[in-house]
């Protein structure tokens, strides 16, 4: 069975080939929400990634990872490097949302013709910190908000990566905008576990359509997860979503600070069918949705 990989990075501090400004795979040890990043403040190019697991994936999703100085030069680069290493690969790249001149710094990106989405992680819990990622509430900034209809009118899709109690606000953002495509990033974060507000946040999520959800990230969570302590919340993400909206994704190199990619995938691979997937939807999560959602040809 060919696999899709619908959400990874690859990156280049070191090299810094060319200069993409990156901040924190430079800034060595300081902590992040998933922990220490030290080993893997690293160059990790396209190479290592195909060799990871025999066979490599048939084709991935580069999403953007720490570019903020030059966003158009990370998709540029990441789909050009891609293209010489010989790998077929859809590009999500940064946008700030609020900014006043969104429009044409999603022309840039769309210079790259591998570019299918953007992301700007919302991701923030003011009562615990250490597990933000977004400096401020974005959900609520009405530039930001406004944003999304940009996003939208240039046919691009948008990587939500947000926590469970977060779900209302963003589907309130997100309301004014039917038609743009959403996937939900890292399972909903689910810190916690499988809470009943977790629960809740994805059947909201899920009852918004042209949204879909990754089955990615877990080692962020709790870098001892397995199958077994991951199989009741991909069963509710399934019963909630259905296979057709769920996509596999390896989160590499950030989970290899928890398993390295081969056990990723097949972990999650025997976490579906503990949670119920027949060959069918196994190969809807694995391949089928990523490639259709990104739009990757067959």
């Amino acid at each position: 069975m060919s696999l899709v990989d619908a959400h990874h990075h690859v990156w280049c501090p070191e090299s810094r080939d060319p200069d993409l400004g990156y901040g924190w795979l430079r800034d060595r040890g300081a902590r992040k929400p998933f922990g220490d990043p030290t080993p893997i403040q690293r160059d990790y190019l396209w190479p290592e990634y195909l060799r990871e697991i025999d066979p490599p994936p048939a084709a991935s999703v580069h999403v953007q990872a720490d570019a903020a100085a030059d966003p158009a030069g990370e998709v540029d680069w990441a789909a050009r490097t891609a293209r010489a290493a010989g790998h077929r690969v859809a590009v999500v790249g940064l946008a700030d949302l609020a900014a006043p001149d969104l429009a044409a710094r999603l022309a840039r990106l769309r210079a790259t013709p591998e570019l299918r989405g953007v992301r700007q992680i919302v991701a923030r819990d003011p009562d615990r910190p250490a597990l933000s990622f977004a400096p401020r509430d974005l959900l609520a900034d009405p530039d930001w908000r406004r944003g999304l209809a940009v996003v939208a009118e240039a046919g691009l899709s948008f990587d939500l990566q947000l926590y469970a109690h977060q779900a209302g606000a963003a589907l309130a953002a997100l309301g004014p905008h039917p038609g743009l495509a959403v996937v939900v990033d890292h399972a909903l974060s689910p810190v916690d576990g499988p809470t009943p507000a977790w629960r809740a946040a994805v059947e909201a999520l899920a009852a918004r359509p042209g949204t879909a959800i990754k089955l990615s990230g877990w080692g962020m969570v709790d870098p001892r997860w397995t199958a077994e302590t991951v199989a009741p919340m991909v069963e509710a993400i399934l019963r909630a979503f259905g296979p057709e909206r769920t996509m596999w994704g390896s989160n590499v190199p950030v989970e290899s600070l928890a398993r390295p990619l081969a056990h990723v995938v097949r972990d999650t691979r025997a976490a579906l069918r503990l949670a119920g997937c027949d060959d069918a939807a196994e190969r809807a999560v694995m391949a089928d949705a990523a490639r259709r959602f990104y739009r990757l040809a067959a």
